[in-house]
């Protein structure tokens, strides 16, 4: 049986999975505080909004602003595009990913049934299987 490692307070064993942790991603040619900020900003693209987002002290900001008309379509590869940068940027961080080997990544929270797995194990999981995936690629990159 494969081993489940559940993560979500940044405080946290591995809460450095969290898109809340504070390490700075480099992206579309600016610095954004955590890839929680870059996710969120990207919400609306183009706009004043996202610089705004960028600059706040919590990216949840965002939550008060209506969505661009493509988000849905969108918003998996824009997560996929955070953790790749946070995940390479931060070869640390890079190296806990490794180490969690074949492990299950849950982010387990009752807060979010999509990205998490919704406190009961319901929910979609989405950030851990995105976390699963750029491990894959972090470990084909170092094998070639």
């Amino acid at each position: 049986m494969r081993r489940i490692i559940r993560f979500y307070r940044v405080k946290e064993a591995y809460g450095c999975f969290s898109n809340f942790a504070p390490f700075p991603i480099e992206l579309k040619g600016k610095t954004w505080p955590t890839s929680e900020h870059y996710f969120q900003a990207q919400k609306f693209v183009g706009t004043r909004w996202e610089e705004v987002i960028r600059l706040e002290n919590s990216p949840m900001t965002a939550a008060r602003k209506p969505l661009r008309p493509d988000w849905e379509d969108v918003k998996d590869r824009i997560m996929r595009e955070a953790v790749v940068a946070k995940f390479t940027q931060h070869p640390d961080l890079g190296q806990v990913l490794l180490g969690t080997e074949d492990a299950v990544l849950v982010e387990h929270t009752a807060n979010d049934r999509y990205w998490g797995d919704g406190g009961d194990g319901s929910g979609k999981n989405r950030l851990g299987e995105t976390l699963m995936e750029v491990r894959e690629q972090l470990r084909r990159e170092l094998s070639s």
